[in-house]
């Protein structure tokens, strides 16, 4: 049997669909001008023109600009982190994982400049939610590493005596390498560039 709305639930129901609509608009609008001109440039005004809503519409659903940059920030940590999930879950070896752990990071977060940018940007630390961001991020990258290397301790192919501690090595080592890496994508695109950064990773931890 069909529920049977009224024609104010039918109302409601079209109204909570068009706000949504709204704020998804407003949300999509401030992610691209925030990747393109950054946190401390861009103004409610500039989101407002680029979703063509008035200023007073996009208060309706934010408090603030740093509201509307901290719901971007943890939507985008989210797609890495679903992203990089995905592509290990396809590897079949440890080895083949950390290397697909290690291309899908640079290459999702050259396209989430917004969550790269909160990584990375000095001016953006005084906030309290980049501080807890920043910390939460960092404990999942340990911890999927982690998971990798016993998985490969497991299996006889890597040597560690220390998981946490070759976990946080590697992290630091990524951190590291992700400004020149994510500027020059193309080198994890050839088989040269790959090899390289296979022993540059597997040196000290492959079972010989």
């Amino acid at each position: 049997m069909k529920p049977n709305w009224s024609f104010s639930s039918k109302l409601d129901a079209m109204k909570n669909i068009a706000l949504k609509d709204t704020r998804l608009a407003v949300i999509k609008a401030a992610q691209d001008i925030f990747a393109r001109f950054g946190y401390k440039k861009t103004t409610v005004d500039d989101i407002a023109r680029a979703a063509h809503k008035v200023k007073s519409t996009i208060y309706q659903y934010f408090e603030s600009k740093e509201q509307i940059f901290q719901t971007i920030v943890e939507k985008e940590s989210q797609i890495l982190k679903e992203e990089i999930r995905k592509a290990i879950k396809a590897q079949d070896n440890p080895k083949k994982k950390l290397l697909t752990y290690v291309i899908t990071r640079i290459r999702v977060l050259k396209d989430l400049s917004n969550f790269h940018n909160a990584l990375r940007d000095e001016y953006l630390e005084h906030f309290v939610f980049i501080e807890k961001i920043r910390k939460k991020y960092l404990k999942d990258e340990i911890n999927t590493i982690k998971k990798i290397l016993k998985n490969g301790v497991d299996q006889g192919t890597f040597v560690i005596n220390d998981l946490e501690l070759t976990a946080c090595m590697i992290v630091v080592a990524l951190k590291g390498l992700e400004y020149p890496l994510i500027e020059e994508i193309e080198v994890l695109s050839n088989e040269q560039g790959i090899d390289s950064l296979l022993r540059v990773l597997f040196s000290g931890i492959e079972k010989r």
